[in-house]
């Protein structure tokens, strides 16, 4: 084994480009994800822009960024048209990184670089938040939402409300339409310290307002993180000592919807990504690409995961290649799902098609027991609109989707696989109570009557969908005759 070096800008080279992007956050995702495609950008396009990292909460990783002068590497792994990818890259494009907490003079300096274009931020579902015991004095506020107003109103001040000045910004936290939650916590928080900005309000709102551009966006890759069990391996390929690798999907796609008072050419072209090749859509709308992404890449999972564990198959990638399993997932999205949504066909089956590309990555073992928590929620979110469409569409139930409901609520009874396995579902306890309950009874009519009528379940009555109790009956019974293989197998 050869000697390993630390990693840092004494050991391996590192651009320096001017600071163009304040991150909030430092965590896998963002550096997998977010600066990996600002690297590219760099690599292949006129951008010129490196990323000052700053830190949400108190703890964090920033003295760990430090440590290896912000370098590090990203290991993509999956399939590519077809082959298999298990690349190493040297990420350079973070500068410094920054904890507001105890760095606070460092950071709000930040607001009064001239070169500073960009925020883009990663801070947890919760991170995008309004709290009203936030003061306009603390150093920082506790909320990111909160310290991005404190950081705005210093740019406001120190470049005298020059349009020029204001800031794009692109949060990237995994709830829908987060532009405009963001927008909407701003707007309270200059509410909220209305008296402490004084006679700056009115002219700061409107600053905020015209020459600061907040999008929506929607992203995606899978990003396991730090890649414990093969770190070692990884260490001795590139030579160093790198505690900071991150392992992620070579799948990626980055939509960002234009802001209502930025034109979208601007847009792009400021942000260059899509000229590099990436897959990042700069988009009139988010979301269509949030219904297809929720539609063909969460709906499969979802059905296709009580099928396979009831059929015997563990792991999503050897469903896929299962005689029976990938024809049921192909029947799912190709012939169903997709027939629901209003994007292109071509666009839908190419995306379809990489989707089932990420489902069979053979670097990843993703149990199918994984995402079977919480099942009944996610169809509703994920799949009843698409068995509505179809009806609409198609004057009948689409068969598929249909069955992976019977399947989740089969699942729901526990007991044992015929291996022997335990099933062990794991949802609201209120749900878990009423399944109990329900196959007590030993009747898959009352089953299913049960289920469908759940109200607090559905957010309606199910048995309003023409057809769907006596379809959902017939798959029970087959199920719980033939077993679930042979079950799907009648369907095909």
């Amino acid at each position: 084994m050869r000697k390993l070096q630390a990693l840092n800008k004494q050991t391996a080279p590192k651009s320096v480009m001017p600071e163009r992007i304040i991150q909030f956050g430092e965590g896998n995702f963002l550096r997998a994800f977010v600066d990996w495609i600002i690297w590219n950008m760099d690599a292949k396009t006129n951008f010129n822009g490196s990323v000052v990292v700053v830190q949400p909460i108190e703890r964090g990783m920033a003295d760990w960024l430090n440590g290896q002068d912000c370098l590090y590497h990203v290991n993509l792994q999956g399939r590519l048209n077809g082959e298999a990818v298990n690349s190493l890259e040297r990420i350079d494009v973070i500068s410094r990184a920054l904890n507001p907490y105890s760095q606070n003079a460092a950071f709000m300096a930040l607001a009064e670089q001239p070169d500073i274009r960009f925020v883009i931020s990663n801070t947890t579902e919760a991170g995008i938040a309004f709290d009203d015991t936030c003061k306009f004095n603390d150093a920082p506020a506790s909320s990111y939402p909160g310290k991005l107003v404190q950081l705005l109103y210093r740019r406001f001040k120190a470049f005298d409300g020059d349009p020029k000045r204001g800031l794009i910004i692109m949060p990237c936290e995994l709830i829908f339409l987060n532009g405009h939650h963001l927008k909407e916590c701003i707007y309270k928080y200059i509410e909220l310290w209305k008296e402490d900005l004084g006679a700056d309000y009115e002219a700061f709102k409107e600053w905020f307002a015209k020459y600061n551009y907040v999008c929506a966006t929607l992203v995606d890759r899978i990003v396991p993180g730090f890649p414990r069990k093969e770190i070692a391996d990884i260490q001795e390929k590139i030579g160093y000592k790198d505690n900071l690798v991150v392992q992620a999907e070579i799948f990626h796609l980055w939509v960002i919807e234009k802001p209502e008072n930025m034109d979208i050419d601007v847009l792009r072209d400021e942000f260059p990504a899509e000229k590099a090749g990436l897959h990042v859509l700069i988009a009139e709308s988010e979301k269509p690409y949030h219904e297809r992404k929720v539609t063909l890449l969460n709906g499969p999972h979802t059905v296709l995961s009580p099928v396979s564990f009831l059929s015997g198959v563990n792991i999503v990638r050897d469903a896929c290649n299962h005689e029976v399993l990938g024809k049921y997932i192909h029947k799912v999205q190709f012939e169903e799902l997709m027939e629901t949504l209003n994007l292109p066909m071509e666009e839908l089956r190419q995306f379809a098609a990489d989707v089932l590309e990420r489902f069979n990555n053979p670097y990843v073992d993703h149990q199918v027991t994984s995402i079977m928590l919480n099942s009944f929620p996610k169809f509703q979110a994920r799949d009843l609109p698409g068995v509505k469409t179809y009806l609409e569409r198609k004057g009948e139930l689409p068969q598929g989707l249909v069955f992976g409901l019977a399947a989740i609520i089969t699942y729901y009874k526990g007991g044992k696989r015929a291996d022997g396995t335990e099933i062990v579902p794991n949802d609201d306890p209120k749900i878990m109570d009423l399944l109990k309950e329900l196959w007590a009874t030993r009747d898959t009519q009352k089953v299913t009557d049960g289920v469908l009528s759940a109200e607090f379940i559905w957010g309606e009555d199910l048995h309003g969908v023409k057809g769907l109790s006596a379809l959902v009956k017939k798959d029970l019974d087959l199920i719980q005759e033939k077993g679930m293989l042979e079950a799907v197998k009648t369907i095909l």
